[in-house]
């Protein structure tokens, strides 16, 4: 059994990362991957229009000041492929692959109390032995998708959007092609597919918001301002909610006159994307405010679309805009005005069954040769469940979990020690800019890890008290917004029998960051730091106060 300091799982942006951070301290760091490339998210999501919305600048690495400057993006918003292209690039860079085992699919994690270390075994038998446990699979990782009566009989081809076949082309040409689900996924991939399909049939559940991306080439003049001024856009970031690399309007869409709110909407719709909720400071704490911004957007999506009766189907309501993740999207809504588009509302006439030929819902019958699902994922702990993660007493992280993640500042379980979940349930995770927030959690463990180092502690744990009260902050937080006006997959609505709890936390990457440091400074307190796995027992020994 092979022995390393620390057990990185997932090769994407934040394994890379804490690969890289924890082998500069002088660690002996080990990355198992299961699939057979690095990128997670960005490997396995190669579906037509597959496109990042978070500006190309701020979805990028901050720790390197050379690879900020000679990386050249290519577009405001990049692509897929780009995007691949830069993760391998890093890890040439800075020469992270020998430490990389791909293929390596970790099947068991079971923590030994007696040499406070955790012993990990993978699909094919291999085991190894670390001190710390970190894991990096992300949130959207664990795909979900519907089982229809009568699946197996469809002669034609069913792909998930998530797990795109990598070794071939799809042609679309002349194919009939089905497209289920209408969130990020569903909308990038249908005005691609409607240029190429004889004919497509988006199926709808629930119609969402969604904001131009704007997308454009980067200019030569732009690059050169952007990393002239690189350090303060990152500042700017890391001291905002959301960690993009703008200011939020300190306003409220309230306190303005129509005629300035209809100015700030307008510059907002053709340059934020995804960043339009913070046009206004209150749009996701005011439902008064918020539905300021929603009829922006309502009239914005119905002018595009010409039919009346799509326009009914497609602009959205009974929700308030972005308490879901809205989307960013390029020419989605106009996709419907083509000959070849059409719209199957699943919420008026239901799927009722596959058939050899096609898809058979309450009103019709349709034929199809290729279809996708964009049905989504697994938020927030379903990657972190595939896996036996066994802690302190036998006790495994789903029994733990029963009930919903509890975690000490969305990075540590009591019961678990020396394991660190990146971007995990009660982080800002998906309701900011994720590698702003995977940057911010590992260099917090890597400080953690050298203060053991210099006071000879072998294994920090989460305090049960601490998580408690972090879980009724984040609820507390939560109650504050409009997040939990509506189902979504922040709070386990995506999943049938998923425990209903709000996972992210709303206090956003400012605070966050506040709270991390804080802990820091006070010696991280709400975790417990032991420097042999016999003090444990002794701590619990140790006469309590009244």
């Amino acid at each position: 059994m092979q022995e390393v300091d620390a057990i990185v799982i997932g090769a994407g942006f934040a394994g890379l990362r804490a690969l890289h951070t924890l082998r500069g301290q002088g660690k002996k760091v080990l990355v198992l991957e299961a699939s057979d490339g690095l990128g997670g998210v960005w490997y396995h999501n190669q579906y037509p229009g597959a496109r990042c919305d978070v500006e190309s600048y701020d979805y990028s690495y901050s720790f390197s000041p050379e690879l900020e400057q000679e990386w050249r993006w290519s577009e405001r918003y990049a692509t897929q492929p780009e995007i691949l292209r830069y993760i391998n690039h890093v890890a040439d860079r800075f020469d992270l692959r020998k430490d990389i085992l791909l293929n390596a699919r970790m099947t068991e994690a079971r923590y030994d109390e007696q040499a406070a270390r955790w012993m990990i075994t993978a699909a094919d038998g291999r085991q190894w032995s670390a001190r710390y446990f970190v894991m990096c699979v992300g949130q959207l990782s664990t795909t979900k998708a519907p089982d229809y009566p009568g699946q197996s009989s469809f002669k034609g081809r069913v792909i998930h959007s998530a797990v795109w076949p990598r070794k071939e082309t799809i042609d679309f040409n002349g194919k009939r092609v089905a497209i289920i689900g209408t969130g990020s996924s569903g909308m990038q991939m249908t005005p691609v597919i409607a240029r190429l399909a004889a004919h497509l049939t988006v199926f709808q559940r629930t119609p969402n918001f969604s904001v131009p991306a704007s997308n454009a080439p980067v200019s030569d003049e732009e690059d050169r301002q952007v990393k002239a001024h690189y350090r303060e856009r990152r500042e700017r970031a890391w001291n905002s909610p959301t960690g993009l690399g703008f200011a939020v309007n300190r306003q409220s869409a309230l306190e303005v006159s129509p005629e300035e709110r209809e100015k700030v909407y307008e510059a907002a719709w053709h340059r934020l994307g995804f960043g339009f909720a913070l046009a206004y400071h209150d749009i996701l704490l005011n439902a008064e405010a918020n539905e300021t911004a929603a009829e922006f957007i309502r009239r914005k999506i119905a002018s595009v679309i010409d039919r009346p009766e799509l326009r009914q189907k497609l602009v959205p309501r009974g929700h308030h805009f972005a308490a879901r993740r809205p989307s960013v999207d390029s020419g989605y809504f106009q996709a419907f005005n083509r000959d070849n588009v059409e719209l199957a509302d699943i919420k008026e006439s239901p799927i009722v069954e596959f058939t050899p030929e096609g898809i058979r819902t309450t009103a019709k019958h349709h034929a199809f040769d290729i279809v996708i699902f964009a049905t989504g994922f697994d938020a927030f702990t379903g990657s972190l469940f595939k896996p036996a993660i066994v802690g302190r007493g036998g006790i495994s992280l789903r029994e733990k979990w029963a009930d919903g993640p509890v975690t000490q500042l969305g990075v540590s379980v009591s019961d678990f020690p020396n394991m660190l979940i990146v971007v995990g349930p009660g982080s800002p995770s998906l309701l900011s800019n994720v590698m702003v927030s995977i940057e911010e959690q590992i260099d917090w463990l890597a400080a953690l890890i050298k203060k053991m180092d210099e006071q000879g502690v072998v294994e920090f744990e989460a305090e049960p008290e601490a998580e408690r009260a972090w879980v009724a902050h984040v609820n507390e937080r939560a109650r504050q917004t409009l997040y939990l006006t509506t189902d979504s997959y922040y709070n386990g609505a995506e999943v049938k029998g998923k425990p209903r709890v709000f996972m992210p936390y709303t206090g956003g990457v400012r605070g966050y960051r506040r709270h991390l440091s804080e802990c820091a400074e006070q010696g991280y307190s709400g975790f417990a730091l032991r420097k042999t796995p016999a003090a444990r027992a002794a701590q619990s020994e140790a006469p309590q106060a009244a």
